[in-house]
C-alpha cells in the first residue's frame, strides 16, 4: 500500500483551512473546503487513497454524514464501486439499522439501510469506511457496528485528519483496521 510522504503530506495540510473558536470558543475547525476547492489537492488525495486501496477488493465505501459523502463518494467512483451513506437517525426513506453513541453531552444516533450492503452473490461484502476527521470516536465506531450489523466486514476506516490527542483512531481501532492520512 501506498503512503504520503512529508511533502505530500505538507501540501494537504496546507490546503485545509483552520477556524479558531468555531463552532465555539476554543474549537480549532478544520475547514476541508479550500482543500476541496484546489484542483492540485483534492486530485493528489483521491488518486493517493485510490491507490491505497485497490488491491483490497472493496466491494462499497460508506461515507459518514456528512463530509465523509464527499470524500466517500468520490473515492467510490475512483474505485468503481458502490456508495453507501451512513446518515443522522431520520434521513434514510426506507427500513434502517441504528447506532446510538455517546457524545460529550448526552447522545446521538446514526443509520444505515438494512440493505445497503447487498451484492449478487453470498460473499460478505467488504465495506471501507470514510470520514474526513476522528476526533473521539463515537460516531466511527457506531458507523462500523452498523456496517457489521447490515451483514459486511468494515475491511479498514480511513480518515483524512486525525485529532491525536482526542483518542478517537485508537478507538476505532478497536473494532477495525484504522488508517489515517494527516494526524495532528
Amino acid at each position: 500500500m501506498q503512503m504520503l510522504n512529508q511533502e505530500q503530506k505538507k501540501f494537504l495540510l496546507d490546503s485545509i483551512r483552520t477556524i479558531p473558536d468555531y463552532p465555539q470558543q476554543g474549537i480549532l475547525f478544520y475547514d476541508i473546503t479550500t482543500l476541496l476547492n484546489n484542483k492540485k489537492a483534492f486530485e493528489m488525495l483521491i488518486n493517493h487513497l485510490k491507490s491505497h486501496y485497490e488491491t483490497l477488493q472493496i466491494d462499497f465505501v460508506a461515507g459518514i454524514e456528512s463530509r465523509g459523502f464527499i470524500f466517500g463518494a468520490t473515492l467510490a467512483y475512483a474505485l468503481g464501486v458502490g456508495f453507501v451513506p451512513i446518515r443522522k437517525k431520520g434521513k434514510l426513506p426506507a427500513t434502517t439499522i441504528s447506532e446510538k453513541y455517546a457524545l460529550e453531552y448526552g447522545f446521538s444516533e446514526i443509520e444505515i439501510h438494512l440493505d445497503a450492503f447487498k451484492t449478487s452473490n453470498q460473499s460478505v461484502p467488504n465495506v471501507l469506511l470514510v470520514d474526513d476527521l476522528i476526533a473521539t470516536g463515537g460516531t466511527a465506531v457506531a458507523a462500523v457496528n452498523l456496517i457489521k450489523q447490515a451483514g459486511a466486514k468494515c475491511v479498514e476506516s480511513c480518515f483524512i485528519l486525525n485529532l491525536e490527542s482526542l483518542k478517537g483512531a485508537q478507538k476505532v481501532r478497536e473494532v477495525a483496521p484504522t488508517y489515517t492520512l494527516l494526524d495532528l
